[in-house]
């Protein structure tokens, strides 16, 4: 049986995004979202999920490019040492992981801030089904494991797999080298992640297919990941929305991208021949 989630990320970042979720979701071309919980539409995106009870709603963690649900002074190894607010995340990954590895982040603090953002969703009627973090951070071992612990203290029972397998990136033909290989190396940390995910008993999926194709996602991008699929359980992130004056504010890259995304989806999914499903209904 083939089974997919499609899940669109940053879920609250601006209406055009939330409005793009919502229109997918009706279209029935997408089946999940993540939120973020400290996004500047996150009120309007909660009253939308509400009103469609049946999207699947997770938690879009963030810990780089963006702003803490805690105080700053109770993360300040989060905290971007050279910001002149010292209010905000490091804004490049590439900071971020090298602080990482170099042991300059508190893993302590990573699970407080997790746990804050997941909470702060609950509290505000959000039944959250599952995690995963903006830009993947949940692939190197020392986010994932507070990741979890913070996923288990709020009872919630799934996690994104950020990991591509090779059929999809063989069927990802327009992206280009260099993320090809970043794509790659990341994998590195799969086995890691299923054996950390296994012993702390959350739910996930086979893989994520479409991570690589993030920017370039496509309708015939699509229809060959689609094409190439074998059974299993999968997730299709995409980044959908409306590429207007709001979003081009925003500290992001996917600009027209996003709406190439949104009519590719509504264009693809619906006619797709497996069952689609969201974190929730993992079993």
């Amino acid at each position: 049986m083939r089974r997919l989630i499609v899940n669109a990320d940053d879920f609250g970042l601006t209406s055009g995004v939330n409005q793009a979720v919502v229109e997918l979701f009706r279209a029935r071309a997408l089946t999940s979202a993540t939120l973020m919980a400290t996004a500047e539409q996150l009120n309007e995106a909660v009253t939308l999920a509400k009103q469609s009870p049946s999207l699947g709603v997770g938690c879009h963690v963030i810990l780089v490019d963006g702003t803490p649900a805690l105080p700053p002074s109770e993360i300040p190894s989060l905290i971007d040492p050279s910001s002149q607010n010292g209010t905000t995340f490091r804004p490049k990954l590439s900071t971020f992981v090298t602080d990482l590895l170099l042991g300059r982040i508190s893993d302590t603090e990573i699970q407080a801030e997790a746990t804050a953002q997941m909470k702060k969703l609950q509290q505000a009627g959000i039944q959250v089904t599952h995690v995963d973090t903006h830009k993947h951070t949940h692939t190197f071992p020392r986010v994932l494991r507070p990741l979890l612990q913070a996923a288990l203290a709020c009872g919630i029972k799934a996690i994104r797999n950020p990991f591509e397998p090779n059929w999809s990136l063989n069927a990802t033909a327009n992206a280009g080298r260099v993320r090809k290989m970043q794509v790659r190396l990341l994998r590195s940390q799969s086995a890691a992640f299923s054996e950390e995910v296994t012993k702390a008993g959350l739910r996930t999926t086979d893989g994520a297919i479409g991570v690589l194709a993030t920017g370039t996602l496509d309708a015939l991008t699509i229809r060959n990941l689609l094409s190439a699929m074998p059974d299993g359980t999968w997730e299709l992130v995409c980044h959908p929305g409306h590429n207007d004056a709001a979003l081009q504010q925003q500290n992001t890259r996917l600009l027209d991208s996003r709406d190439v995304e949104r009519a590719a989806l509504l264009e693809t999914i619906p006619p797709a021949n497996c069952e689609l499903i969201h974190f929730g209904q993992l079993a």
